[in-house]
């Protein structure tokens, strides 16, 4: 554990994350998630899908920095991202929050490989490039991407919801271990999990007017 993975994990460093709720503010919408239990399975379900592409894609990426050719290494797995994002509203959220991760982390940690990411980038490619250029290895942005898959919600789901914070403070916690185990598998290859319920879902929230969060 360093310094630098804590800044990485801090849903304070000002990258744009909190602006998005994981999906956490459709399913409220749709009832699917209305209290402390059902939030455990949302953020599990999202810590196992999503959460686990996220965190191979930024294993991959902080791997991709030592790379002969970083800029096809980093482009192609921005392909394979895509790939496992089948939903156009998802994927323009990555990308949104790739961008904004771009910003704060080229000053934070100056490194060649962020020119060598394709404009845009997915947020689990940014992140892979942050760990590498911040002196992490790709456990450690493994580790922050599966984190950041349920740590976001989580805060999304407490304001939405006007939940006690301890309460989803504990529910985040109790999700550690298996945080742990999505970042291990993570350094075997690129997953391909999917969740057409949180691909909806996010297709939904897009073309709402009222929302709260921008996804």
């Amino acid at each position: 554990m360093t310094a630098a993975l804590l800044t990485l994990a801090d849903s304070r460093l000002p990258a744009g994350g909190h602006t998005h709720s994981g999906g956490v503010e459709q399913a409220i919408a749709r009832g699917v998630l209305t209290d402390p239990g059902s939030l455990a399975a949302f953020l599990r379900r999202r810590l196992t899908t999503s959460g686990a592409v996220a965190a191979g894609l930024a294993a991959a990426a902080c791997r991709a920095v030592d790379a002969a050719d970083v800029v096809a290494a980093l482009g192609s797995l921005d392909a394979e991202a895509d790939a496992r994002t089948p939903s156009p509203a998802l994927r323009a959220a990555s990308r949104q929050q790739g961008r904004g991760l771009v910003r704060v982390g080229g000053r934070a940690w100056p490194h060649p490989a962020w020119a060598a990411l394709p404009a845009q980038p997915h947020h689990p490619l940014a992140l892979g490039v942050a760990a590498a250029a911040g002196g992490l290895g790709a456990r450690d942005a493994a580790a922050a991407a599966a984190y950041l898959s349920i740590s976001g919600p989580a805060t999304a789901a407490q304001r939405l919801l006007a939940m006690d914070p301890i309460t989803v403070a504990a529910v985040t916690a109790r999700l550690s271990p298996e945080v742990d185990e999505v970042a291990a598998a993570a350094l075997d290859g690129l997953p391909v999990p999917a969740d057409p319920l949180l691909d909806l879902l996010a297709e939904v929230h897009a073309v709402r007017t009222d929302r709260f969060f921008a996804s």
